[in-house]
């Protein structure tokens, strides 16, 4: 089983990114997904999840009303839509799902192995 988040970069303040996290080995739509990131010389932090069975979605405050997640089921994916960027979202993103025996609701219980993640840098 391993998630790849990818779509991170290096953009100003103000700009956008949408980060996707793709399974092998794990069908998202049957699991609660989060994203997760991680600043340096800061803990690992959940900024958003979906649930499994009903899509109900759920923010930090910190990102609250300019970040979105969203499945899409077809391409076995989930995104994370960033707007509005400041500085200090500057982290590492991970995306993570709870485990198969977990009740697929938020916040996600993190099951498995975290991958490199994706870096997102936002200059002022």
């Amino acid at each position: 089983v391993q998630l790849q988040a990818s779509g991170g970069g290096m953009v100003q303040a103000g700009a956008s990114l949408r980060l996707s996290c793709a399974a092998t080995g794990r069908t998202l739509r049957y699991y609660a997904v989060g994203w997760f990131r991680q600043a340096p010389g800061k803990e690992r932090e959940e900024i958003s999840c979906i649930t499994s069975r009903d899509g109900i979605t759920s923010y930090s405050d910190s990102v609250r009303g300019r970040f979105s997640i969203a499945r899409d089921n077809a391409r076995n994916a989930v995104y994370l839509q960033m707007n509005s960027l400041k500085v200090e979202d500057t982290a590492v993103y991970y995306c993570m799902t709870d485990s198969p025996l977990d009740d697929g609701l938020c916040p996600v219980k993190p099951f498995g192995s975290w991958g490199q993640g994706t870096q997102v840098t936002v200059s002022s």
